[in-house]
This record gives C-alpha cells, sequence and structure tokens, in this order.
C-alpha cells in the first residue's frame, strides 16, 4: 500500500500536473484500490468544510495585505531607506536585500510575495553597482524565504489549522528565529564579501541626514507589522482578524500617501484571488488525500514503520530533516507540509518534541525546500525577473545561504528555548 502510493505520486508530479490535481487524482486512484466503501464521494462535504474554515480566512486577508503595499509603491520607498542604512557593510545592497525582505515579511506573510517584491526592486542594481550577479540573487531567494517564518505567515497558520495549535504561540516563536535566521543570511554576504571584495559592488554613499530622512518610509510596513500582529497579542483580534485589520491599514496607508486608486485596488484584488485559489485547490486537494490514507489505514501503516524503527528522539529528529530537504527537492512546499504534517507531527511530539516548537522547525525546512533545485519557488520567481541568463546562477547564489538555514535548525535544536521562550512569557 505504502509503495503504490508513493509511485503514484511520483508518476503524478512527473507527469507535470498542477500540484493541487496530482494530490486530489491521487486520493481518487487509492479509494478503489484499497477502500471497499466509495470514499470519493465524501469529496464535496470535505472541501466545504476545509474552505469554511474560518482561520484560513486570514490567507486571502494577508496576501491582499501584501498586494496592497507591493502596488502602492512602498516596498520602493522601503528598499532605499534600507539601502541608505545598510550599504556600507561588506556586501552592499546585499544586506539591503535581506533587510528588506524582512521588513516586508512583517507585513506579507507569503515567501514568493517578498522575494517577487524585493526582487523587482533589486534586481536592476546589479549591473548599475556592479555586484556579483548569482550572490546577489541568491540573497534575494533566501531573504524571500523569510515571509514564513517572520509573523504573520500563510504557512504557520495552515501548520496551526493542522496540528491544532495556537497560531498566537506559532507567530511568537517564530519571531527570534526570524530574525535571528535573518542576521545569519547577512553574515554569509559580510564573509563571502569580506572574502571577495569585488563581490560587494560599488558602496552607495548616504549622509547621516539622508538616513535619519530615509526612517520615513520604513514607518508604513513597521506600522502594519504592529496593527497586526500587537491585535492578537493585546487580545483585541483574533488571526483573521488582525488580517482584516492589516489591510484596512494598508488602504488608509495608501489613500495617505495618494496611491489609491480603482485601478490599484482592481490588480491587487485580481493578484490575491489567483494566489488564494491556487493555495485553496491545494490545501482542498490535500485534505481530501489525508481523509483517504487514514480512512484506507495508510496513515497509520506509515506510523507504525517509523515507530518500529525505534529510533531515538534525536536521530528521530535527523530523519525528519533529511525526510524534508529530499522531499522539499521535488515537492511544492505549501502541499507538502499539508501532506505530511498529519503524519510527521503526531510522532514527533509523541517523543517529547514541543508542537510549537516542531512548527518552526518544519517551517525552516519549507524554507530550505524553497531555495533547493529543481522545484525551489523562490529560485523560479527570482530567475522569473531577470531579463536575461541561466537559471544556473539564481541556484549557486543562494546555495551558501541554505548553510544559513541548517545553521539555524541545529540553533534551534540545541536550544528550543530560541521558539520556546517567547511563547513562554507572553502566551
Amino acid at each position: 500500500m505504502i509503495a503504490t502510493a508513493i509511485i503514484l505520486l511520483l508518476v503524478l508530479i512527473g507527469l507535470s500536473l498542477p500540484v493541487g490535481a496530482a494530490l486530489g487524482v491521487l486520493g481518487l486512484a487509492l479509494d478503489p484500490l484499497f477502500s471497499m466503501l466509495p470514499l470519493s464521494r465524501a469529496m464535496g462535504e470535505l472541501a466545504w468544510s476545509t474552505g469554511n474554515e474560518f482561520l484560513l480566512v486570514a490567507i486571502p486577508l494577508f496576501i491582499l495585505l501584501g498586494e496592497i503595499l507591493l502596488r502602492a509603491g512602498f516596498a520602493e520607498r522601503m528598499y532605499g531607506a534600507m539601502a541608505q542604512w545598510l550599504s556600507w557593510l561588506p556586501g552592499g545592497l546585499m544586506h539591503a536585500n535581506i533587510g528588506a525582505s524582512t521588513l516586508f515579511a512583517a507585513t506579507s506573510g507569503s515567501s514568493v510575495a517578498t522575494a517577487a517584491t524585493v526582487g523587482t526592486v533589486a534586481i536592476p542594481q546589479i549591473k548599475r553597482y556592479r555586484y556579483n550577479e548569482p550572490l546577489f540573487l541568491g540573497s534575494i531567494a533566501a531573504g524571500g524565504t523569510l515571509g514564513i517564518l517572520i509573523p504573520p505567515s500563510i504557512n504557520l497558520v495552515i501548520y496551526g489549522v493542522l496540528t491544532n495549535s495556537s497560531v498566537p504561540k506559532l507567530y511568537l516563536a517564530g519571531i527570534i528565529p526570524g530574525f535571528l535566521l535573518a542576521l545569519l543570511f547577512m553574515v554569509v554576504v559580510g564573509v563571502a564579501c569580506s572574502v571577495k571584495p569585488e563581490w560587494g559592488g560599488h558602496r552607495i554613499n548616504a549622509s547621516w541626514g539622508e538616513r535619519i530622512a530615509g526612517l520615513q518610509h520604513l514607518l508604513p510596513p513597521l506600522g502594519i507589522f504592529l496593527m497586526v500582529v500587537g491585535s492578537i497579542y493585546a487580545g483585541l483580534a483574533t488571526p483573521t482578524e488582525a488580517a482584516a485589520l492589516g489591510v484596512l491599514g494598508a488602504i488608509m496607508l495608501a489613500a495617505l500617501f495618494r496611491k489609491l486608486t480603482f485601478q490599484m485596488l482592481r490588480d491587487a484584488v485580481e493578484g490575491t484571488m489567483k494566489s488564494t485559489a491556487m493555495i485553496m485547490l491545494i490545501v482542498i486537494a490535500a485534505s481530501f488525500l489525508n481523509f483517504i490514507m487514514s480512512a484506507i489505514g495508510l496513515t497509520d501503516a506509515m506510523t507504525q514503520k517509523i515507530v518500529g524503527l525505534g529510533l531515538s528522539p534525536g536521530w528521530m529528529l535527523l530523519v525528519v530533516v533529511v525526510f524534508y530537504v529530499i522531499l522539499g527537492c521535488f515537492m511544492e512546499t505549501l502541499s507538502m507540509m499539508i501532506v505530511t504534517i498529519p503524519l510527521v507531527a503526531p510522532i514527533m511530539t509523541q517523543l517529547g518534541y514541543d508542537p510549537i516548537w516542531l512548527g518552526i522547525v518544519i517551517i525552516v525546512l519549507v524554507e530550505t525546500a524553497l531555495i533547493t533545485p529543481p522545484v525551489g519557488l523562490n529560485l523560479f520567481v527570482v530567475h522569473s525577473l531577470r531579463k536575461s541568463g541561466s537559471m544556473n546562477a539564481v541556484i549557486v547564489g543562494a546555495l551558501p545561504f541554505v548553510g544559513a538555514l541548517f545553521a539555524i535548525i541545529a540553533l534551534l535544536a540545541a536550544f528550543p528555548d530560541l521558539a520556546l521562550w517567547l511563547p513562554r512569557v507572553f502566551g
């Protein structure tokens, strides 16, 4: 049964079917093969109950929030301010790439949106200031991954729904690892450009007056972050309600800066609908597949196989890391989460791992999948923004940042309080 499911999944992905369709077709194929009852008849009820989950309403709202900030021009001004403050470091604007990604991640909740937003503004600077192209592109792809770790994060909402974990606690748990990971990305850039100074391009000189004046462009995304996250921890709003507050704040900021137009709103809503439709198709198809796998006993069989290995908690964590790294090379990250977490989370929590801590570790592993070939989504996003050049440059440039992601996993394993201290203090 297990071998049949794996082979069918690999065949469907190899046929280049959309991931949502592949997961749904796999569920429909496993039903008549291993079930005595027509389980596929429950598809309509499952689709309705999954799509009717109140917490998932936060997903289109967070996407819309990022779309409005992007189309209102806040990203470009934010990047310019970051460049004035960080370009003196070895690596120059590559630090601005990571800094701007960190700040935009605190409003968008999406890694793809973060990479696309910062990349749109940053990529034209490569030739202008003569940066090493692969490392510069890699810093954008890696910085974009912060969008799913620093709150508010769409993927943390998904994890919370799948494991019945507290989303506010997950958001708190992601803050320290998220900013620490951004710092590690900057260390990678700094070390590389200290060894190879020519990779760092030409420095941008800015006076203290210009830097201080540029702070005003960092205030809008910071204000949105405080509004969204602050309203959750003040007990004023649920994550879904906080997302709606964020959208309202973004619209008000767009109006204040005279960027609010019917066309801008229409484009933002259209982009939100496209992204939401893709995400919800994957969520619904994966929920149907999980239902089929559970009903035919596949989930229990796989759990017993893994538990039967008799591994210690430490070795099991290593197995989970290797599993996600390998799977992330071949599977889209959101569908990978939805399919695997119902299997992995119960096993790991049974071994004594905290589900909140585990959620942060899995999100970091998902981040790794975003910048590892051949299916690293952020690699394709950054490459698509270029006018010329090969995909290899983006892949090579992103590889040093994979080391930083492994380093943060090691730090989380050695010091669990990096993720658990804030939830314990404020939760």
